[in-house]
């Protein structure tokens, strides 16, 4: 579905706008409440390509942890 953006063109930017009365990072921790980010060192990052096949690897590895931990109790 498309956006409709054959108003936007009606719209005039003004020169100047005002923020002095904006408060900075109001809503920063809301943004970031949801993100948990891991840092990896250089060499463990260089293994994948991307996102997903960390996160891929990482469950594989979790499933075979739960499955050793099963076999052992």
């Amino acid at each position: 579905m498309k956006h409709d953006t054959s108003n936007q063109h009606d719209i005039e930017m003004l020169n100047e706008y005002d923020f002095s009365e904006g408060i900075q990072g109001k809503y920063a921790e809301r943004y970031h409440a949801d993100k948990n980010l891991i840092r990896l060192d250089a060499d463990v990052a260089d293994m994948f390509p991307d996102a997903k096949s960390v996160n891929d690897a990482l469950r594989a590895l979790g499933r075979i942890i739960i499955d050793h931990q099963k076999k052992v109790s």
